[in-house]
């Protein structure tokens, strides 16, 4: 009995002491450096840290936007007018010049005008015949007449430019309201600075046209007025002036 009893002992030593090693073994194959240690400060001081980066991030990208917002305006700020009436408007001032150096008779031309004046407008020549008397006096009434035909012509041109002129002056201010940047808005009032120095070259030309017109009409009063002593002097002079004749006023058939 005894002898089972001590088997029995030595029986469950072993066992226990075999198993020993098989549950600690888990334990002593753990590294210690394996073990997962949850550490709250350095958790929060990490979450702080991302937050921050995450606000440096989305300022770079707002500034960044800021940048390219900033480039997008200098852009059209720089960017050109795509409308120009330059073209038109010297066209109409060339119209206007044509007409003005069309002139008849005496141009616009100051070597031209004293010339003239001095053939046609000076004194009277006492000595010249009665023909040329007649002739000079012709010719200056063309003149007068030509100046005043330049002078509506001249007129009909600028009224003709009107309507030209209410189309580029509706086209640029509609660019101008329409402008993307400060250099189109720019471009656009030059453009109507432009249409305004052409109106004012077209009423500049209405003006010396009438006021050569006017001239003439007056060198041609005052011419005539001395002609007219002329000729009367020598319609009343003795023996060289009136002749009476013959004069046959209808056809008698022969």
């Amino acid at each position: 009995m005894k002898t089972r009893f001590i088997r029995s002992r030595a029986a469950i030593l072993a066992a226990t002491m075999l198993a020993a090693p098989i549950a600690l073994s888990p334990m002593l194959a753990t590294p210690a450096h394996a073990i997962i240690v949850f550490d709250p400060s350095n958790y929060a001081q990490n979450v702080l840290t991302a937050a921050r980066t995450l606000e440096q991030i989305t300022h770079q990208i707002t500034s960044l936007q800021n940048e390219a917002q900033m480039l997008i305006n200098q852009a059209r700020n720089l960017a050109s007018l795509p409308y120009s009436a330059l073209q038109q408007l010297q066209q109409n001032v060339q119209k206007t010049q044509q007409l003005l150096s069309q002139a008849k008779g005496i141009a616009f031309n100051v070597q031209q005008v004293d010339q003239m004046f001095s053939q046609k407008y000076g004194n009277v020549s006492m000595s010249a015949p009665q023909q040329q008397l007649i002739a000079d006096a012709r010719s200056r009434w063309q003149n007068t007449v030509g100046g005043l035909q330049d002078a509506m012509r001249v007129q009909a041109g600028v009224v003709g430019n009107i309507d030209s002129n209410r189309t580029q002056m509706s086209a640029l201010v509609s660019q101008s309201q329409s402008a993307t940047g400060a250099l189109q808005a720019t471009q656009a009032g030059n453009q109507l600075l432009a249409l305004l120095a052409q109106q004012l070259a077209d009423l500049t030309a209405v003006g010396a046209a009438n006021g050569r017109a006017q001239a003439l009409t007056e060198a041609e009063r005052t011419a005539a007025v001395e002609q007219g002593r002329e000729q009367r002097r020598r319609f009343l002079t003795p023996g060289g002036g009136y002749q009476p004749g013959n004069a046959q006023m209808f056809n008698n058939g022969n």
